[in-house]
């Protein structure tokens, strides 16, 4: 598998990129964060552009999870349930988070693996405001799709690496989701009193 997303990307290079995010984040079984790895790892050996493989990482995130949102606001939860079949459960799990947590589970959602394909049909489902999603969806593709191209990219050649850089990183954004939570629920009680 490795191998072959390997030659997929030295013959396509950046653009690859792009349409498998874009279609990642929608939905499609993609190995989203494999492929951001290895494309790291290229970027580092000079294969393929730092740049244009970040901006088309990200860009084709932010496609795939605006497609997703305008999905969710269009066809409402019960129409999506039922599309999803056997997977309706996952849609109720991130609808239940997303209420519990709000907007944070869009910036953050990426990283757990299942989530990141249905919050933003939560989120448009829930009729939330487009400018409220993008506040929170477009950082969290940001910070998903550079988490992973700068792990291959440290990385290079030794995968250990990329495995402790990547844990390393989500300890990081666990913090700081955790600093930023604090901080909400002490700027919620100060509004109380």
């Amino acid at each position: 598998m490795d191998r072959h997303i390997l030659d997929l990307l030295l013959r396509y290079g950046a653009p690859l990129l792009f349409f498998a995010q874009m279609l990642g984040i929608f939905g499609l079984p993609i190995p989203d964060e494999l492929l951001l790895t290895i494309a790291g790892v290229l970027v580092r050996r000079g294969t393929l552009n730092g740049i244009s493989t970040l901006g088309c990482a990200i860009s084709g995130s932010l496609v795939g999870i605006t497609f997703s949102y305008l999905l969710g606001r269009s066809a409402g939860l019960r129409i999506l349930q039922r599309m999803a079949g056997p997977h309706a459960e996952a849609v109720e799990r991130v609808q239940a988070w997303f209420k519990r947590f709000g907007k944070w589970v869009l910036a953050f959602g990426y990283f757990v693996p299942g989530v990141r394909h249905v919050t933003a049909i939560a989120a448009g489902s829930s009729r939330l405001d487009f400018p409220s999603f993008a506040a929170y969806a477009y950082p969290g593709a940001v910070l998903w799709s550079t988490t992973f191209v700068a792990a291959g990219y440290y990385a290079g050649d030794r995968w250990e690496r990329a495995t402790i850089l990547v844990r390393g990183h989500l300890t990081i954004v666990a913090i700081a989701a955790i600093a930023a939570a604090a901080v909400y629920v002490y700027a919620r009680r100060r509004e109380r009193t």
